[in-house]
């Protein structure tokens, strides 16, 4: 059975972009969930002021009885910022504090005592600046729940995207696609898709890594030498997988149609298609950490943090995610 009210611990991420803000719209909706925000409880109080609306802040008892929000209002644990942080200002001093968040937060639910964590947007480069190794939301996560390796997925209506590498750059991917890894991807993607959504026989669609797949060697071996006899041992343990296809010919209805996800071999191979079709209301979901965590989308949005009217839809999409994630695993007796 799942939680009766599923409790949502909320980062809102980088204090001088939307991220407070969208907490804050969170706040002023209605919610079948305990949502909690890990956050300087000062920040969100003046992100509200700056945006006109109130919002009151209760302290979260873990010990206590799960309790919906109430219109305008979040559960906190209190965090605080290592200096004030304005709208679209970025300041080093603050990285700390955005990695205290995401600790603290994910802690909690390794603790059970939240069922899923939902993260605003991160600045990468502002916390790099400051001296701390950091390449992401995925990987800082997989570390913090000792993982050694999850696989990052992006969903919008109509279209679900798992990628094999992520954030690193592009002269690197080719050697970071090996069998192991790519074995890997798509075995956490077909048990996630069974466990985290419901899908009892996933149907997977594979990106080659070469233009045109390749073309029989002519544009590069990688999928002649690892992927088409990696997807072909997987295939014999029963996963139904169809490619590896060209990637600028796949995102089409007649394959997409008959798959559950796709599993692009970069970054920038399958996302931007993604983001054309749902940005806005699309969510990213790390798979293969023992807790269930979404994220919106986009960015910080610096220019637009304390100014009122952001879309908040990519982030209401990764708490309806997050939730419906809560029901699947309870469902498949896999909410531990």
């Amino acid at each position: 059975m799942s939680p009766e009210i599923a409790r949502i611990a909320l980062t809102p991420g980088e204090p001088a972009g939307i991220g407070p803000d969208l907490c804050a719209e969170l706040a002023w909706q209605e919610h079948d969930a305990q949502l909690i925000a890990f956050a300087d409880p000062e920040l969100l109080q003046q992100r509200a002021k700056q945006l006109g609306r109130a919002l009151y802040l209760l302290p979260f008892d873990a010990n206590a009885a799960p309790s919906r929000c109430p219109p305008g209002t979040l559960y906190h644990v209190p965090i605080a910022l290592r200096a004030p942080a304005a709208c679209g200002h970025l300041d080093t001093a603050n990285a700390a504090y955005v990695l205290d968040t995401l600790e603290q937060a994910c802690r909690a639910c390794q603790l059970r005592q939240c069922d899923a964590l939902v993260t605003g947007p991160v600045h990468k480069g502002v916390i790099n600046d400051a001296g701390i190794a950091f390449s992401g939301h995925t990987e800082f996560l997989a570390q913090q729940c000792g993982v050694d390796d999850v696989v990052m997925m992006l969903a919008a209506p109509g279209l679900r995207v798992a990628l094999v590498t992520t954030h690193i750059p592009l002269r690197e991917v080719s050697a970071a696609i090996t069998p192991a890894r790519l074995r890997h991807v798509m075995q956490v993607l077909a048990d996630e898709l069974r466990n985290s959504f419901g899908i009892e026989r996933p149907r997977l669609l594979v990106c080659g890594l070469n233009p045109h797949a390749g073309e029989g060697g002519h544009l590069g071996r990688e999928e002649l030498d690892i992927i088409e006899p990696t997807l072909e041992s997987l295939r014999a343990d029963g996963l139904q997988i169809v490619g590896p296809l060209p990637a600028d010919t796949l995102f089409i209805a007649k394959y997409l149609d008959q798959c559950d996800a796709v599993v692009a071999m970069y970054h920038d191979q399958g996302l931007p298609v993604l983001k054309h079709m749902g940005f806005g209301r699309a969510v990213n979901i790390t798979l293969g950490l023992p807790i269930i965590r979404t994220s919106v989308d986009h960015g910080t949005a610096l220019e637009l943090a304390g100014v009122g009217g952001v879309d908040s839809g990519s982030m209401n999409t990764a708490l309806a995610t997050a939730l419906a994630m809560v029901r699947a695993r309870a469902a498949a007796g896999k909410l531990v």
